[in-house]
């Protein structure tokens, strides 16, 4: 991208952005700008004293987000397109974190990894996770192998579920119903006895669904409905053996089932079910000045397809565990250290025979160095990480911020990082195209930026920065399988700001992105496709959110998502053709009314208020105009 082209889409954005007043509202909604501790980065570090771009999802969002999924909340932030998010809520979920492939960011729950060993790139199904058992998230955007080694290129999403320990027995319950057949209970129990502590959640939702196919312009027959069901148990456990030493294991199950159609304006009947348990435990020591934290996950995975080529059935394993070290030399000086291994086994065929296995470690550390004043804040660190197959390598990751003026009105930050993502075991030993001699993706990456914090009286808050990403040694699908052969070039633009004026609260962002995709690198037939499939070079949020009496909340929600590209495959020809997604604007509402000491909440969420005709996937189909209310009661 030419830089006076960048500079002009940059300025209209600020301009818009100003011109609206477009702003985020720090009690309710994301929190862009706010001093919030940051878990993600494994020393609880307080946004304003790290130079990396961080977006807090609260849980008061969370909650006046009953009636969505956590893919649809996920997309309305900047720089996060969901995939399917506003289709069939049983359609597969693609995200891309600042236009990186769904396999480039890492997913964390409660600051652990998780993932898929059976699914291709690794990738963990955002389906799983019920919003309602979610406290919030954290998505941090860059490059992060530092921290968490393989598949942190884009960015990490820490999802962090409810913690709630309170004396006595507390409940709450929650019930809704809205279109297309879709209903969901969910209900979560929690105590705090002496120095043992339980947090008990479940969730079932069901819908009819639609067709996740569209019909063609010229179809005589009806698609039937694509119906899915989703059961989620999350049982955390707490117990202070020590004023030191606490521990707190955890159990949760997860399970999808659903109808697909396999192919775009093809009626299919495709059915599938996911099987999901996760135990583990997390100890942490204190230490005078610092202390110790032990992660362990473990993942068994079961997934299973019914559809035209016969049944499938993937099953996978995955042990993960993590050991570091937090020590504070000084109140301005601060090391983390620590050690982390996964070890992966899958098969595709439901036979131990054919079980295949990788196992990646990593030793880490980053320095911390803060200004008394905050004046200047310093992060640098490296991870070296061996692989059973392809052996070592290493990552490194600098990140700086400066405030020019003091309580944050004026914030200089930047970050270079090196990522990697290593091959997932579908591409070293799957049924298809296997490859067991490909080496690890890498990345380097750059971003800089400014931003204003409580100006005004801490009436507005405004980030704006850009970023620029360079992934070589892509693994892709070749005539033979499986190589690293592309490179993937990004680059963009951010803006994202707040304000709070009484009652009203606003926020809003501005994204531009701008990639490509170099195929045949290394070989003599080079060509260039100057453009991401499936993601929109320019997005637009906009929110305004009213809190008109002590009960009752009311806000408006929009979003703008610009042409984009697709590759079809027709399923008569097999051959494949470009498509041109079109632009389309979203408009959602919603509404709440708090009764009895707000402890019973009725609410309504209407989505899609226009009607807009659209796809996100060429060939499948989207929700029109569609609602959902439901009621939410506490006992404390």
């Amino acid at each position: 991208m030419k830089k006076n082209k960048l500079t002009v889409v940059a300025s209209l954005g600020l301009a818009q952005l100003a011109l609206l007043s477009v702003a985020a509202h720090a009690q309710d909604t994301t929190r862009v700008l706010q001093d919030v501790a940051i878990s993600a980065t494994k020393i609880n570090q307080k946004q304003s004293q790290t130079g990396k771009v961080v977006t807090v999802i609260t849980r008061q969002q969370i909650e006046r987000s009953a009636g969505k999924t956590l893919p649809e909340l996920l997309n309305e932030q900047a720089n996060v397109i969901v995939n399917g998010a506003t289709s069939n809520p049983g359609l597969n979920k693609g995200l891309y974190l600042r236009g990186a492939d769904t396999r480039y960011t890492l997913i964390l729950l409660d600051g652990v990894l998780i993932t898929d060993p059976t699914a291709i790139g690794d990738v963990y199904d955002l389906r799983l996770l019920p919003i309602d058992q979610i406290d919030h998230v954290e998505i941090m955007k860059g490059g992060q192998s530092t921290l968490y080694g393989s598949d942190a290129v884009a960015g990490v999403i820490n999802i962090v579920t409810r913690k709630d320990a309170n004396k006595g027995i507390n409940a709450n319950a929650l019930a809704t119903i809205g279109s297309y057949g879709t209903y969901k209970g969910s209900v979560n129990l929690n105590s705090r006895v002496g120095a043992f502590t339980y947090n008990a959640s479940f969730t079932h939702f069901r819908t009819d669904g639609v067709s996740e196919a569209a019909r063609p312009d010229n179809a005589t027959t009806t698609f039937d409905k694509d119906g899915f069901i989703q059961d989620a148990a999350n049982l955390r456990l707490g117990y202070n053996a020590t004023s030191r030493l606490s521990i707190n294991p955890f159990f949760r199950y997860f399970y999808n089932t659903g109808e697909f159609d396999e192919q775009g304006y093809v009626d299919g009947t495709g059915t599938f079910f996911t099987r999901n348990l996760n135990t583990g435990t997390n100890a942490v020591y204190k230490l005078n000045k610092g202390s110790v934290n032990l992660n362990y996950n473990y993942e068994n995975v079961n997934r299973n397809y019914a559809f035209s080529f016969g049944p499938q059935t993937y099953l996978g394993k995955l042990h993960f565990v993590d050991l570091y070290l937090n020590h504070q030399f000084s109140d301005n000086v601060k090391l983390l250290f620590g050690v982390d291994n996964r070890y992966s086994k899958a098969n595709s065929s439901g036979s131990a025979e054919t079980d295949k296995h990788a196992d990646l470690f990593g030793a880490y550390g980053s320095l911390f160095i803060m200004h008394p004043q905050s004046a200047y804040n310093i992060e640098a660190g490296g991870r070296y990480y061996h692989h059973s197959l392809f052996g070592g390598a290493g990552t490194y990751s600098v990140t700086q911020s400066l405030n020019l003026i003091d309580n944050n009105r004026l914030r200089l930050f930047g970050t270079v990082s090196s990522s990697f993502k290593a091959p997932d075991l579908s591409a070293l030993y799957g049924p298809y195209g296997a490859n067991p001699d490909l080496k690890p993706e890498k990345s380097h990456g750059y971003e800089a930026g400014f931003s204003s914090d409580n100006v005004f009286g801490s009436i507005f808050n405004f980030r704006a920065d850009y970023y620029n990403r360079k992934i070589n040694n892509e693994i892709v699908y070749g005539p033979n399988g499986y190589i690293n052969r592309d490179q993937q070039n990004a680059e963009g633009v951010e803006v994202e700001s707040s304000a709070t004026f009484g009652k009203l609260n606003l926020k809003g962002y501005y994204t531009y992105l701008h990639g490509n995709t170099i195929k045949g690198v290394g070989t003599t037939s080079i060509t260039t496709e100057n453009y991401l499939i499936r993601r929109p070079k320019n997005t637009i949020g906009m929110f305004a959110g009213w809190q008109a009496t002590s009960n009752l909340f009311a806000s408006l929600n929009y979003r703008y998502y610009s042409k984009r590209n697709d590759v079809y495959s027709d399923p008569v020809t097999y051959a494949s053709s470009l498509q041109t997604l079109k632009s389309y604007n979203l408009v959602d509402a919603y509404a709440e009314y708090a009764l009895l000491n707000r402890r019973l909440k009725l609410f309504a969420d209407v989505k899609n208020i226009f009607n807009a005709k659209y796809m996100e996937v060429y060939g499948y189909s989207t929700l029109g105009t569609n609602f959902n209310a439901g009621i939410n009661y506490a006992i404390r």
